[in-house]
């Protein structure tokens, strides 16, 4: 049996990630709290048995899975411990999101001296490996194959393989799919596969990987049926105009995740030298600016080492004195009671004298409470903001402060309050 996620609650993904935790007996050990967190989707990266290099996005074969996360002191089978590990996401009403690494596969994947004809090759014959700009530079990753998704000649079995494989996994329990590289995918077969997969579970989720795509990828891609992007809020300055300008087209046509930190970025308590106040602000401000929120393990206990999808083992697990978990099951609430932070339509930026040390923002829907957030962009300073009536903002009636930490007892109707650094105030109609 699959888990649907309820229809007035949007994704609140945690990445579990599995090279960091081990064998898939150990990742059930973290379901209770990821849920006590208020997650309600577990995303695990790559599983599969990898290629030469070890990367968890190198798979070699789509129904083996890789040694580390199998439980050899269990008597189950690898498939049944994923089922079981499943199964505990269910139980604990919590959708189970898998990686679909379907643009690639490893340089030595079984499927090249199976099918050879399913892969790009060069003009004299080689295999074509993807890769990325970088400072200017094409920079080919050498230990991946690209697939001929768009013009292999063998492309009715190649599309039929990958809704074959996907079936497995459906079958298994797996309730959605994060689409690695999403936007390199020929949008035809994103049509084939998500109609077809929704056909077998009408509520399976597909999650697109689009950071880096252009406004008409992003559309292009909404329209294939995925039910969120991933967007790039992590690297807004607050202040460059990019940052609303892609979230006025992007909601028009898309529901968005945001994230403080991924397994493709530094760890941000690093990356800010230690800053807790300004991460804890960094995923504040992700889970009311987008509809979901995203992140990885070991972001909840200021883990400063990077992510790494080769090296990463569970004996990289840091001891800390930091644990956000109060903090962030209190933002899932505040998600819960808000509907209007559910959507990703009906984001206005208010105006205020105190430009561009402070950005303040309402959120309103027909029918809902409005949400008025109030934000310190200052990692270093206090800055003063001044509303003379913050009920012309959230509207007629009671007003409440319902930040997770240092709240309001009551909101002065005129609001002339000097915000901590990186602080942010969340303001609702009662």
């Amino acid at each position: 049996m699959n888990y649907l996620l309820p229809e007035n609650e949007s994704i609140r993904l945690y990445n579990l990630y599995p090279k960091l935790i081990g064998n898939m007996t150990d990742w059930g050990l973290h379901v209770s709290r990821i849920k006590e967190m208020g997650f309600n989707a577990i995303w695990v990266n790559p599983f599969h048995y990898a290629g030469f290099s070890g990367s968890m996005y190198s798979p070699k074969n789509y129904y083996t899975f890789a040694e580390m996360f199998i439980d050899t002191s269990s008597s189950k089978t690898p498939i049944e411990q994923l089922k079981a590990f499943i199964a505990k996401c269910h139980d604990n009403n919590i959708c189970f999101i898998m990686d679909l690494v379907i643009n690639h596969s490893a340089i030595d994947a079984d499927l090249i001296a199976e099918h050879p004809e399913w892969f790009k090759r060069t003009a004299d014959g080689k295999i074509v490996n993807p890769g990325a700009m970088h400072d200017g530079e094409w920079h080919a990753w050498g230990d991946l194959a690209e697939i001929d998704n768009a013009n292999s000649p063998d492309k009715d079995n190649l599309w039929a393989y990958w809704f074959d494989m996907i079936k497995y996994y459906i079958e298994a329990g797996v309730d959605g799919f994060r689409c690695d590289m999403a936007y390199q995918v020929p949008s035809e077969l994103w049509r084939y596969l998500i109609s077809r997969a929704r056909k077998i579970n009408n509520g399976c989720l597909f999650l697109a990987e689009s950071l880096g795509c252009d406004f008409k990828q992003v559309q292009e891609l909404s329209l294939l049926g995925f039910d969120y992007l991933f967007n790039s809020v992590k690297y807004w300055d607050f202040n460059s105009a990019w940052g609303m300008e892609q979230y006025n087209k992007t909601s028009e046509v898309a529901k968005t995740i945001a994230f403080p930190e991924s397994h493709d970025t530094p760890r941000l308590l690093e990356e800010l030298n230690g800053n807790l106040q300004a991460v804890k602000r960094q995923l504040l401000f992700s889970a009311v600016f987008s509809s979901g929120y995203m992140i990885p393990t070991g972001f909840e206990f200021g883990f400063r080492k990077r992510l790494n999808v080769v090296t990463t083992r569970p004996s990289d697990w840091e001891k800390t004195d930091v644990d956000l978990s109060d903090f962030i099951k209190k933002i899932a609430e505040i998600k819960l009671n808000y509907p209007v932070l559910n959507i990703e339509k009906g984001l206005e930026v208010v105006d205020q004298a105190n430009w561009p040390n402070v950005f303040c923002f309402k959120r309103t829907s027909p029918g809902m409470k409005t949400v008025f957030v109030l934000m310190n962009k200052d990692r270093n300073n206090t800055q003063n903001v001044y509303i003379p009536d913050v009920e012309a903002i959230t509207g007629e009636g009671p007003i409440v402060d319902i930040t997770p930490e240092n709240a309001f007892t009551v909101v002065p109707r005129n609001l002339n309050y000097n915000l901590k650094p990186s602080e942010l105030k969340i303001i609702a109609q009662k």
